[in-house]
């Protein structure tokens, strides 16, 4: 068993959670709201959401979800109106959870709530310290067959971090700076895909992490969104296998990821990019990242 200072919380020989199929976590937004500013997306929508609106796009995401994977659910909490973004509370890999450390006061009665969670159900529980902010996937995500891990700092993250998450797998990690406040975290900018494909928007990133993403995939796997696209969080998107989940965008987006072989699924999300989320945001991986992308190698069409 794993052991650090910040504490991997468990029993040593509790059987790790096992998935024979894509597993994620969601959170019902019965609380969802507007209700400070800690982003740009939330300027200007203070009290805006509808959360009957909210609630039937949220359902809606679930049911599709729920087509091409096991959805669990995390019950909501009065006073924790961005719970509903989970993806934001921890990274898992391996059974292995690293619970955020979130760099905002009001995110961070969110955390006690999932890592009770999670220790519920059977995960090793990787603690970052509170001066170390660190916001879960939003902020690192794994590459489709589980080796690299990528993360981002910038106005929201401690670069520090990286190394610290890391370590909960004893994985690589590539370290990239966000420049563009719009795109605070790492999913609203840079989405990991099934056949080693990348989607992202390279002018969220200054010219040394673009050098390296470059590197990372070649370029006949990138797919490069445009700013309107980005805007309209085209790359806050679910993958499972074949299939993706993602608010509309209105552009060819949908066209040019379903000649790469993709099949994808538009849908209404903005009472939540309201709130700074979409897709991505709304659903955390349970189950190893190699088994919620699937089959790695997806043949072009192109």
């Amino acid at each position: 068993m794993m052991t650090s200072s910040s504490a991997l919380t468990s029993s040593a020989f509790a059987p790790l959670p096992h998935f024979n199929r894509p597993t994620f976590l969601m959170c019902p937004p019965e609380f969802y709201d507007v209700n400070y500013v800690i982003n740009p997306w939330m300027a200007g929508n203070l009290h805006q959401p509808s959360r009957d609106t909210a609630f039937m796009q949220w359902k809606n995401l679930y049911r599709q979800l729920q087509r091409v994977a096991d959805v669990r659910l995390l019950h909501a909490r009065e006073g924790s109106p961005d719970m509903v973004f989970v993806a934001h509370a921890a990274v898992v890999q391996h059974g292995v959870a690293a619970v955020s450390s979130f760099a905002h006061p009001q995110r961070q009665t969110e955390e006690g709530h999932l890592r009770k969670w999670l220790q519920d159900a059977g995960f090793l529980l990787w603690e970052t310290p509170r001066e170390t902010s660190f916001e879960g996937e939003g902020d690192a995500l794994f590459d489709a067959n589980g080796g690299h891990l990528w993360a981002a700092h910038g106005v929201r993250t401690c670069r520090y971090s990286h190394k610290h998450v890391a370590d909960a797998w004893h994985t690589r990690v590539t370290s990239l700076h966000l420049v563009d406040p719009r795109f605070y975290h790492l999913d609203l900018c840079f989405a990991p895909l099934s056949g080693g494909y990348l989607l992202y928007f390279p002018e969220a990133f200054d010219a040394a992490s673009v050098e390296k993403i470059d590197a990372g995939y070649g370029a006949d796997k990138r797919i490069v969104v445009s700013e309107l696209e980005a805007t309209q969080f085209g790359c806050n998107v679910i993958n499972v296998g074949r299939n993706i989940l993602m608010g509309a965008v209105e552009t060819d987006l949908a066209k040019r990821l379903m000649e790469r072989g993709f099949d994808v699924t538009e849908m209404p999300l903005g009472e939540f990019q309201r709130g700074g989320g979409s897709a991505k945001s709304l659903a955390l991986r349970l189950s190893d990242s190699a088994l919620a992308f699937g089959d790695a190698r997806i043949e072009s069409k192109i």
